[in-house]
């Protein structure tokens, strides 16, 4: 079975749920945090009772696991970004690797240029792929969530599905809730597959839908009237994928940035603004845009980046410049 994702992050943990609970758990870093309220210092020992005790943890997941199954070459990740920027291609290239480079670059601490390059080789050859094997009636299995760059990302590859002819063999589409209850009680919220721990991949398998030739059809569709629009941007608004004017999440920007002091660290107003609102946006495009604001005068550097990634640094307010209002 083809498995298909959207992320890099979906991919390194649906490659880990296909073998995880099976033979030895095998020696794994575990990290722990230990807080108080008063602001001390956990001591050594408090540390250490920690760490066995998360050890402990993820000693009894594993063995409570159950293994997905397949192999790493039934994943195909197709980490495109297709939320964002131009869409008319039918076969990411020049266009897709420019609005890419653009999205990384605002939060990259490098040229990106190599990188992206090499993304989109690894998904045109994963796209050959998996057409050969879905042309000779193997079944695919979509792992979707509302989070634009995969709902765009679903959208587009049953659009190549289609493209393809009748032999293909069955599609299973399996969305992500948008929240899961533990075992403990607790309300646990996922935007993406990215969120999700290779332990509980297999607990999702049960949600799967067969997608019939209409629905496939129709997504087609829907897809090749988001690229005649060619819209800046792409995300869901009351159960439907639309175009969206590039400013949408403006006024969350604007928000978090009107909390702060006349100068403020922008890497703390993205990090709000994706945990807070939780848009399934990247800190890319929000850099992109706080950087528009810099162009626009209503804000200006006061620091210099540090590490080279560009938006760790200080920004300062003008006066009346940026209100959620607008």
């Amino acid at each position: 079975m083809l498995e298909i994702v959207f992320g890099s992050s979906a991919q390194g943990s649906l490659r880990a749920a296909q073998n995880y609970g099976r033979g030895k758990r095998p020696g794994t870093a575990v990290g722990i945090g230990v807080l108080y309220r008063d602001g001390e210092t956990p001591s050594p020992e408090e540390l250490e009772k920690a760490r066995k005790q998360a050890e402990e943890r993820e000693r009894q997941t594993w063995e409570k696991g159950a293994p997905l199954g397949g192999t790493p070459q039934d994943i195909f990740c197709f980490d495109l970004a297709l939320s964002v920027g131009d869409i008319t291609e039918e076969i990411p290239g020049p266009r897709r690797q420019q609005a890419m480079e653009e999205l990384y670059s605002a939060a990259a601490p490098k040229d990106c240029r190599k990188e992206v390059e090499a993304q989109l080789r690894r998904a045109n050859e994963g796209l050959e792929a998996a057409k050969r094997r879905a042309s000779q009636g193997e079944a695919v299995r979509i792992w979707y969530s509302s989070q634009p760059d995969e709902v765009c990302g679903m959208h587009w590859f049953l659009s190549q599905l289609a493209q393809w002819g009748r032999g293909c063999g069955p599609v299973a589409l399996i969305r992500l809730p948008p929240w899961v209850q533990r075992e403990d009680g607790v309300v646990v919220r996922k935007s993406g597959w990215g969120q999700v721990r290779p332990e509980e991949w297999s607990g999702y398998q049960s949600l799967a839908q067969t997608a019939p030739s209409a629905f496939i059809q129709g997504c087609a569709a829907r897809w090749r009237e988001l690229q005649k629009e060619n819209g800046p941007l792409r995300g869901m608004l009351n159960g439907q994928l639309v175009s969206l004017p590039e400013d949408v999440y403006d006024s969350f920007i604007f928000r978090e940035i009107e909390a702060e002091p006349e100068v403020f660290r922008e890497a703390e107003v993205i990090g709000r603004v994706l945990g807070k609102y939780q848009l399934g946006i990247g800190d890319g495009w929000i850099a992109t845009r706080i950087e528009g604001m810099i162009r626009a005068g209503m804000l200006e550097p006061v620091t210099q980046p540090e590490q080279g990634i560009p938006y760790r640094r200080q920004l300062r307010k003008r006066p009346g410049s940026c209100r959620s209002s607008k």
